[in-house]
Formats: C-alpha cells, sequence, structure tokens
C-alpha cells in the first residue's frame, strides 16, 4: 500500500471535493481518498500494482483541477 499527498489547485467548496473523491476512486485500486479543501490537499491510499500517482494525477486534472505536486 502506498500513501501520496497531492497539492492541488482549483478545489473552492464541497462540491469540488466530491468530484475529485469520485474521480480517484473511480480508478482501481484506491483504498481511502481525503480531500482537505483548506490545504488544497488530496491524500489517497493506493496499490501500486493497479494504478499509480501519475494516473491518479491524470484523472484530477481531467475533471478540471490543476495539479500543482504528485
Amino acid at each position: 500500500m502506498t500513501h501520496k499527498d497531492i497539492q492541488v489547485n482549483g478545489m473552492t467548496c464541497g462540491h469540488c471535493v466530491e468530484t475529485v473523491t469520485q474521480a480517484v476512486n473511480s480508478l482501481g485500486g484506491i483504498r481511502q481518498v481525503s480531500v482537505d479543501l483548506d490545504k488544497k490537499q488530496v491524500s489517497v491510499d493506493f496499490d501500486e500494482s493497479q494504478t499509480d500517482s501519475d494516473a491518479i494525477a491524470s484523472k484530477i486534472i481531467e475533471v478540471g483541477f490543476e495539479v500543482v505536486s504528485s
């Protein structure tokens, strides 16, 4: 199991949190997603054999947010 904290710009409300959470959860191998709106941070626990941080970042970008660091 791998843990990754990803800095994300553009999240401003609860709907943004829900959008990012659902998008990341749609990937295989995701165990837990936590979004901190104040810190602009998405914390993800995932199985490296099923996905990676690049795929997670791409999914966040796909739903309209800017990944600052992953």
